[in-house]
């Protein structure tokens, strides 16, 4: 994607405003323009006052520089005042912009991401892109406004000068730019892919981390950290070089200008075609006129970084959702038999089909077990029932009617869900549980965490409902993470219960008790229970065995 075309498509997501441009220019420009002024002025006045004038013919001057002296320091403030406040907008509009478009694509089409650079995106992507408005957007218009009107002033009382001035300030802002551009081009990309990689790496690092050590990975991820941050900081380093650079030819250019601009005004007063008083008033006009281009090399250095930045999160925003709610869609059935007809299933990208030809049928208010080995697919279902994949060939079907015909959240709302890689969030046990149910009090979270048998783990913790789980819930066990897990779907008034391995990390004795509980509080709902353990079977009506990528084998319960 052209850079034109990156940026277009950034602001059409998420749009700055047109009056907060707007003044954020007109103000960035004001306060450049009464810098100039100011250093006209008292370079006016300092030269006015070497020939010893009566005081009285200096008022004007004099209040002209404390008029710029004071307004410059206030229009900058509020132009950093307006910008900032329109780029933190524009920022909180793209964060929920891009929220808004990825959510449909998850979980399926994100399978191929790293957690490490999906926060990448969200977070450092998103965030870099601030420059687009800082200064990306309003300082190339800014510096043509005052190279315009600097170039005018001279031009009105020395042409030579206003060509010396212009040719100065077009190699500024235009040559030196381009320069650092070019010499950085790739750079912003290669940037952003490092630190993306880094970002990743430390993730999965911090993470996996009692994993790492009890397989001894620890040295390995190390080095792949490492690895990851010095080509992050090989790329730093090019980068300061082609900045520097930059940096002093723009020095450079100045010098030059200014001293051109001296020259033309020595020998145009010496010809008598100008006031003497007026040489150090054009000098000092040039001289101030490259705080207008000073920032361009830096705009064109960082906007391979945040072009690069933009693309990223245009690969997911631009993506279309694999699911999506249909035009004209159907009620969702009361009480509905959910069931699986013909159904072939294949994830994005795969190259065979988890399976083949399944039936399966739930009918309201029994209770069925999905047996089979790891890998069989059975989790495979979940994500068909919950339309987080749509079949290849068959259809699933809520009361009849198919399911790519029902709203996505009136689907899902039939079901509560206990997965087996559940997110806990790094909050307290009672916020967690009430995520299946925002209005449960705690009689209602009691009665839960007791059908999940962590009622009398809970009320001996210091804190009881209120004690933190940690991040991913880390502060508690395997088994209590399950179970906790299973209470929140148990607080959902959905009327079918999926239990996708719920005693996994339980032992045989616990595993049973959990799952004779849980059928006793889920009375009257649906359950489908998806396992590999022979414990609880006997409590179900219907057992369903999974085979490789073949038809469903059923037995009563």
């Amino acid at each position: 994607m052209s850079a034109t075309a990156t940026v277009r498509h950034l602001v059409e997501l998420a749009p700055p405003g047109r009056r907060r441009f707007l003044l954020s220019v007109l103000l960035g420009a004001l306060a450049i323009a009464f810098g100039i002024a100011l250093m006209t002025t008292a370079g006016y006045l300092i030269s006015r006052a070497a020939e010893h004038p009566e005081i009285l013919s200096l008022t004007i001057v004099i209040v002209g520089v404390r008029f710029f002296g004071i307004g410059r320091p206030l229009i900058r403030y509020f132009d950093r005042l307006v910008s900032h406040d329109m780029a933190l907008r524009a920022l909180g509009r793209l964060r929920s912009r891009f929220y808004e478009r990825i959510e449909p694509l998850a979980p399926a089409q994100l399978e191929g991401f790293r957690h490490g650079e999906l926060l990448s995106r969200m977070v450092g992507d998103v965030d870099a892109l601030q420059n687009l408005y800082l200064r990306g957007l309003a300082p190339p218009v800014v510096a043509i406004l005052v190279a315009i009107g600097a170039i005018a002033f001279a031009a009105v009382y020395l042409p030579a000068a206003a060509a010396i001035l212009a040719a100065g300030l077009v190699l500024s802002g235009l040559a030196v730019p381009a320069l650092a551009w070019r010499l950085q081009r790739r750079s912003g990309e290669r940037q952003q892919a490092a630190r993306s990689e880094l970002t990743a790496d430390l993730v999965e690092l911090l993470r996996g981390t009692p994993e790492l050590l009890v397989y001894g990975g620890v040295e390995a991820a190390y080095d792949r950290a490492r690895g990851s941050d010095a080509e992050l900081a090989r790329i730093a380093r090019r980068d300061a070089i082609v900045a520097g650079l930059a940096d002093a030819l723009v020095a450079l250019i100045s010098g030059l200008t200014v001293a051109g601009v001296l020259a033309v005004g020595v020998s145009a007063h010496e010809g008598g075609s100008l006031d003497r008083l007026l040489i150090a008033t054009l000098a000092l006009l040039a001289m101030s006129s490259f705080e207008a281009t000073e920032p361009l090399p830096e705009v064109a250095r960082e906007s391979g970084a945040t072009l690069s930045s933009g693309r990223r999160v245009l690969e997911l925003t631009a993506t279309e959702p694999a699911i999506a709610d249909p035009q004209d869609p159907e009620p969702l059935p009361a009480a509905p038999a959910v069931a699986l007809e013909s159904v072939t299933a294949r994830y994005p990208g795969a190259d065979g089909p988890t399976f083949t030809g399944l039936d399966l049928r739930i009918e309201p208010g029994r209770k069925v077990a999905l047996l089979g080995a790891s890998g069989t697919g059975k989790t495979t279902i979940v994500a068909l029932l919950l339309r987080f994949l749509d079949p290849e060939r068959g259809r699933v079907t809520i009361g009849g009617t198919d399911a790519r015909r029902l709203l996505q959240s009136d689907l899902r709302s039939t079901f509560a869900l206990a997965g087996q890689d559940a997110h806990l969030f790094s909050s307290t046990i009672a916020a967690n549980l009430r995520i299946g149910a925002p209005d449960a009090g705690t009689e209602e979270l009691e009665a839960a965490l007791e059908a999940a048998r962590l009622a009398d783990w809970v009320h001996a913790l210091p804190d009881g409902l209120g004690t933190l789980v940690g991040e991913l819930g880390r502060e508690l066990s395997g088994g209590q993470r399950q179970r906790l897990v299973v209470a929140r779907a148990l607080l959902s008034p959905a009327p079918v219960l999926l239990l996708d391995e719920p005693t996994a990390h339980l032992d045989p004795p616990t595993a049973h008790a959990l799952l004779a509980d849980t059928f006793a509080a889920a009375e009257g709902r649906s359950v489908l229970l998806i396992t590999h353990r022979s414990e609880g079977l006997e409590l179900v009506d219907e057992v369903a065995r999974i085979e490789g990528i073949t038809r469903i084998g059923r037995s009563p319960g």
